[in-house]
């Protein structure tokens, strides 16, 4: 059963994104142009909810990222935190392919410009082109409704990209709709 649908993130990605790249820093090779591999999604809740609280928050991670998130559970007890081993204190998933690109584009068109005050994400990578951004609370996604979240969690979202440098990630991010801040001169005072 093949499907013609791509995501349209991806469309971008193939049809304006590499020819501007392939200009702008004069790539010979097509295998140069540097792309998404994976998006991950990481939160950490603690000990302090019960197992039905771990649950809606699990099936909400489940909504929001399309896919079932792996459970972390506790590896050591640690009596000063009231930590088991074995508890679960945490949720990741991994989103590759179309999951990855349609994840993306609601996260760029949808999710961040809802968020109150919004003034750019920062423009800080992790020195190997891949970039990591933190949501403090994950109901500004639209498939939550607010009136069943019972406390505000967030999330990591980290960006894996085949970017040697990070002006080559932030230029890749950049041009398929990452919202940077932008930077103004320190004004004196």
């Amino acid at each position: 059963m093949s499907s013609s649908y791509t995501p349209a993130l991806k469309t971008q990605y193939l049809e304006q994104v590499i020819p501007a790249l392939t200009t702008s820093r004069g790539y010979q090779n097509p295998h140069q142009v540097p792309g998404l591999v994976k998006v991950t999604i990481n939160t950490g809740f603690g000990t302090d909810l019960d197992k039905n609280q771990i649950q809606d928050v699990l099936k909400d991670l489940t909504t929001i990222a399309g896919q079932k998130p792996v459970s972390a559970k506790a590896r050591k007890s640690v009596a000063n935190f009231k930590l088991r081993q074995g508890q679960i204190v945490g949720a990741h998933v991994t989103l590759r392919g179309d999951n990855m690109w349609d994840f993306l584009y609601r996260l760029l068109t949808v999710a961040l410009p809802t968020i109150r005050d919004f003034r750019g994400v920062p423009t800080r990578l992790d020195g190997q082109g891949n970039y990591t951004v933190g949501i403090e609370d994950y109901s500004i996604f639209p498939e939550i409704s607010v009136e069943n979240v019972k406390r505000a969690l967030g999330f990591d979202i980290t960006i894996v990209t085949t970017a040697q440098t990070d002006d080559e990630g932030r230029e890749l991010l950049s041009l398929l709709g990452m919202p940077f801040r932008r930077t103004e001169p320190a004004q004196a005072a």
